[in-house]
């Protein structure tokens, strides 16, 4: 491979505001993993956002890319799954196996797609410093022969467009806006561009803890919802604390810890059987295959209320925030009846609209 900008490459960034600024480009903010695709001729690279390869885990889009994208460049984009209209991240998890016949079972029943938005290099042109008005005119000039599943990102600079977008979008699984300036250059691992995020609050049950990696202080709360049969469900963690508050809730958190695990409602987590049927702490991580031991369990009797953007399934898709403790609340009403559910929208209808 010799292309003007080599691998690894890590992707340009963005930080979080409250707003859609005005004047910039407007795209939607895809939830999947961030690549960066280097092709030269018959030769494709995948790789992540920290820079490692991601190649061997969708062997089905090497040959897509190849067939769809320049003989020669570098893109930016996103690769999601889709199932029934929307984007499913877990089904995109899955793919983060071990295993190559598992991996290539997966590409057949659940194959992924591949969304550009960005262009950092074409033919022998290295295109970093060039603003990102003429690098988006030259990615879609080159995305024109692309087929499913390669797609061009639409993208508009109309910021009453971009309002619609994050309003619709997020019934097709997707979690916001990227507003970026237009006369940006692609700047790797810089937070230059702006996202946009959905924010709502939940009343939670604080079910447990996770000690910070800095030491025997609280990492993360493990929040919990009831389930319409009653089952307390593991839907994520929240954190943002400060080190004095960390060490503060230790003690804090102390009288809800059981005399003896067996009675807490996630008692079952050792078990690999019971995540199955259950969400429970503690379960295999997709990236390194090890189970997470470390936490503590704490009596379902204290409530938290939180801010979170979107749910994934039965689960929070990212840390949720801490916003302040509900004393008010009896834990047996935190359902996932509280849950503000977006309307649906077609993720087809995203990928077929150029934008403006």
């Amino acid at each position: 491979m010799d292309l003007p900008v080599m691998p690894p490459v890590k992707p340009m960034l963005a930080k979080s505001v409250k707003n859609i600024p005005p004047g910039m480009q407007y795209e939607a903010k895809w939830d999947g993993f961030r690549a960066i695709v280097h092709r030269d001729g018959d030769e494709v690279v995948i790789g992540s956002r920290t820079g490692k390869p991601l190649t061997r885990y969708f062997p089905e889009l090497a040959a897509e890319l190849a067939a769809s994208l320049p003989e020669r460049c570098v893109v930016d984009g996103e690769i999601v799954i889709v199932h029934e209209g929307r984007l499913d991240f877990d089904r995109l998890t899955e793919r983060i196996h071990p295993a190559d016949s598992r991996v290539r079972m997966l590409a057949e029943q659940t194959p992924a797609s591949f969304v550009a938005f960005d262009l950092l290099a074409l033919g022998d042109r290295a295109l970093l410093d060039t603003p990102l008005t003429e690098r988006r005119e030259l990615l879609t000039e080159a995305m024109r022969g692309a087929r499913p599943p390669v797609h061009l990102a639409p993208a508009t600079t109309d910021q009453e467009v971009a309002r619609t977008w994050f309003r619709q979008y997020e019934g097709a699984g997707l979690d916001g806006v990227v507003a970026k300036p237009l006369t940006l250059p692609y700047r790797p691992d810089a937070r230059l561009m702006y996202k946009i995020k959905h924010e709502r609050t939940a009343d939670v049950v604080v079910a447990g803890y996770r000690f910070h990696k800095s030491g025997p202080v609280v990492g993360s709360l493990l929040l919990g919802l009831y389930d319409d049969s009653g089952v307390l469900q593991h839907i994520g963690v929240c954190a943002a604390f400060s080190m004095k508050r960390r060490a503060e809730l230790v003690g804090e958190l102390e009288p809800l810890r059981p005399e003896s695990a067996a009675d807490h409602p996630w008692a079952a987590w050792a078990d690999e059987s019971a995540h199955e049927t259950s969400r429970l702490p503690g379960a295999v991580s997709r990236w390194t295959g090890k189970k997470d031991l470390s936490w503590v369990a704490l009596r379902p009797e204290r409530v938290v209320e939180v801010a979170y953007d979107h749910m994934e399934g039965t689960r929070f898709r990212h840390t949720a925030q801490f916003r302040r403790w509900r004393p008010d609340r009896d834990p047996a009403d935190c359902t996932y009846a509280q849950l503000e559910e977006p309307v649906s929208y077609d993720l087809s209808q995203v990928l077929s609209d150029p934008g403006h």
